[in-house]
């Protein structure tokens, strides 16, 4: 019986003709070691900004249903585009929409999550001899009637599809096939001496994920975390050794710091002599929640006549918002004010074992106090620490951090992995970095390459 795999091409990897010819010839390579092949694609390049602009030039307030209906058509070109590739080559293969490849989700719009992979189809075109491209992204929606719809799952929904896939069909190899090589211990644009992982526990890339990294989606990781699927992340521009996100079984027989992750889309809100009463966090936090805000790291000072101040971050796109939410629970409550900070960045440390370990804290803190960076919160979980900073000294602290966790490359491999670095740039399109820019405004691919 041969193997599955199910491998997964993001967008820049599918930005135009040659890129997706080249994606073909990997896929047709794949396909000749004996491999059964269901691949998993983005929308090329920009494409689903451009949409979002396109929509928001028309309406500034687009129907949702319309907005997935429209976004879901980035996936589909790609997937055709590159089942047409593979043909050209020779190698038989067919597009199917997410819908048809028996992915069906929860209903909601432009945030969908899978509930169920029901995959008749893509098993009959696998035993037809075909590579079977899947439009990632989305699905339809359950339903006990006729009435599908179209939905989508949101920012890095393709890696989403390709764990669900690969989980759901009990593939041998899910790969991630991305502009960079794998997962590093930093943001090589921010440190040129960042490392590349060989491998990487589930639970630290979740919180990598979750920090502002954006080489893995959170919600595939999780997938991959409860399936037991172990991912590889790979480069499309060249064939090099990736990365494994799975079980780690040398967790306590290395540095307990595995990598840092930087996020600069974090906006920090401060409401300033909050009535110190029962219920009052519930008027804030309910009407944010149910607007879809998330809210990351919170903190409240200590009372003093009977008020305190109450801070707390969002994401930066969503500041303007949260202020239009809260202005009426401040008349209602009595607040004195409101202030807002959209000039700050979030950095975290992130290893298994950093709670149970003493120095860490200790150490952080100092690393970025010798380097003159303050510090305006700070939140800590079982495996990361991660303080809020000025986003003028984010690449000052990043390296500060990764000098005082010992994660830099040796010297000698320095100037080899910036030749590295630069070259993959070359291919990606990004002569500067060879890391993909954040789309739509997001965070920085920190934690990661």
């Amino acid at each position: 019986m041969s193997p599955l795999v199910v491998q997964k091409f993001g967008g820049s990897s599918v930005a135009g003709a040659d890129r997706i010819r080249r994606v073909a010839r990997r896929i047709a390579r794949e396909r000749a070691r004996g491999s059964d092949l269901v691949v998993v694609v983005s929308a090329m390049g920009d494409t689903t900004d451009e949409l979002l602009a396109l929509a928001t030039a028309i309406t500034e307030d687009p129907a949702p249903r319309e907005l997935d209906m429209l976004l879901a058509t980035g996936e589909h070109q790609s997937a055709t585009l590159v089942s047409m590739a593979l043909h050209a080559l020779g190698v038989p293969a067919i597009a199917l929409t997410g819908a048809q490849a028996g992915i069906t989700t929860d209903g909601r719009y432009g945030r969908a999550r899978i509930a169920g992979i029901e995959p008749v189809r893509v098993h009959e075109e696998l035993a037809a001899g075909k590579v079977v491209i899947v439009a990632g992204f989305q699905g339809r929606s359950e339903s006990s009637g006729d009435r599908h719809e179209v939905t989508t799952l949101g920012r890095g929904g393709s890696d989403t599809t390709a764990v669900a896939l690969a989980a759901r069909l009990h593939a041998d190899r899910c790969q991630i096939f991305t502009d960079v090589r794998g997962i590093y211990t930093a943001d090589p644009r921010l440190v040129p001496k960042a490392r590349q992982l060989d491998v990487v526990g589930y639970e630290e890339m979740l919180e990598l994920a979750h920090q502002g990294a954006q080489v893995m989606q959170v919600r595939a990781v999780e997938l991959g975390w409860v399936n037991g699927v172990v991912i590889e992340v790979l480069s499309s521009f060249e064939d090099a050794p990736g990365t494994l996100i799975k079980e780690d079984p040398f967790v306590e027989q290395r540095n307990k710091v595995r990598g840092l992750a930087h996020d600069r889309n974090v906006a920090k809100v401060t409401l300033v002599e909050v009535p110190d009463r029962p219920g009052v966090a519930r008027a804030v936090f309910d009407p944010l929640a149910e607007d879809g805000i998330n809210v990351d790291m919170i903190v409240q000072n200590v009372g003093h006549r009977g008020a305190t101040d109450l801070s707390f971050t969002v994401p930066r796109v969503d500041l303007a918002r949260t202020k239009r939410i809260l202005e009426p629970v401040i008349r209602e409550l009595g607040f004195r004010e409101l202030t807002t900070d959209s000039s700050v960045a979030k950095v975290s440390i992130v290893g298994a074992g950093i709670q149970n370990a003493p120095g860490y804290a200790a150490r952080m803190f100092g690393a970025l106090a010798d380097a003159g960076v303050n510090i305006e919160m700070i939140s800590t979980s079982e495996i990361r620490i991660t303080t809020i900073i000025a986003e003028d000294d984010l690449e000052v602290a990043v390296q500060a951090l990764h000098r005082a966790f010992e994660l830099e490359l040796p010297e000698a491999e320095v100037t080899e992995a910036e030749a590295e670095v630069t070259e993959a740039a070359v291919d990606a399109g990004d002569p500067a970095t060879g890391v993909r820019a954040p789309r739509g405004g997001g965070a920085t691919p920190t934690g990661t390459a």
